[in-house]
């Protein structure tokens, strides 16, 4: 039977794949709604409809439960941030004038607001994260998104080399692009359930299009 380690604490099972997303995704919903300290592992074992030693057989605790929460909202994210930087920032766009990039960085934008904004069980991983950090700041409680924004900077380097764009801090201009558009979606647009996509998708025009007014070569 395969077995793996979470944080080098006890081993557990990996078990069937159903189970251990039945019990991640009951274990999510319950932290989101009570609170991580006032939910015990009964209650994600009622909820994900198995027994209360098959949550422990496969996560060990709740403290690396929740941790495998947060790894699984990362993985989530990164497939679909670099599936979108990939399919509209390519490496090999024949991107030559600013009005393209704009083009470009729109359709990316509307793109990550349509999949990212909307999409419960991430809006639910960041406030797992949001609640923890009020309660113990610590670095292990968070969402990992350096690759995306490392895949992002990558491309726009690319296009300060081609002489579209004007930064010489590639990385602090993807920032600026996610303040723009993902970020402030999810401020205006905070319950993933009650988002107007219409909405969401002016935010990402108008993200997309306030970064090309501060970066683009003039």
């Amino acid at each position: 039977m395969a077995v793996s380690s979470y944080g080098g604490q006890k081993t557990v099972r990996e078990g069937s794949s159903e189970k251990r997303k039945a019990i991640l995704a009951a274990a999510r919903d319950l932290f989101v709604h009570e609170g991580v300290d006032r939910v015990n592992m009964d209650a994600v074992a009622t909820r994900a409809a198995v027994s209360k030693r098959t949550v422990y057989d496969y996560f060990g605790d709740k403290r690396s439960l929740f941790l495998a929460i947060l790894s699984e909202v990362s993985e989530s994210l990164l497939a679909t941030g670099l599936r979108a930087i990939e399919e509209h920032l390519p490496k090999d766009a024949l991107i030559t004038t600013v009005p393209e990039l704009e083009a470009a960085l729109t359709a990316l934008a509307i793109d990550l607001g349509a999949t990212v904004v909307g999409s419960a069980d991430l809006h639910a991983g960041f406030a797992l994260v949001a609640q923890e950090r009020l309660r113990t700041p610590t670095t292990e409680d968070d969402i990992e998104t350096a690759p995306i924004q490392a895949a992002l900077a990558e491309r726009i380097a690319h296009f300060v080399d081609a002489g579209l764009l004007d930064t010489d801090n590639p990385r602090l201009a993807a920032d600026h692009f996610g303040a723009l558009t993902l970020l402030l979606a999810y401020e205006r647009q905070p319950v993933p359930a009650h988002a107007d996509p219409d909405q969401i998708r002016q935010i990402m025009i108008d993200g997309a299009h306030a970064f090309i007014r501060a970066y683009a070569r003039r």
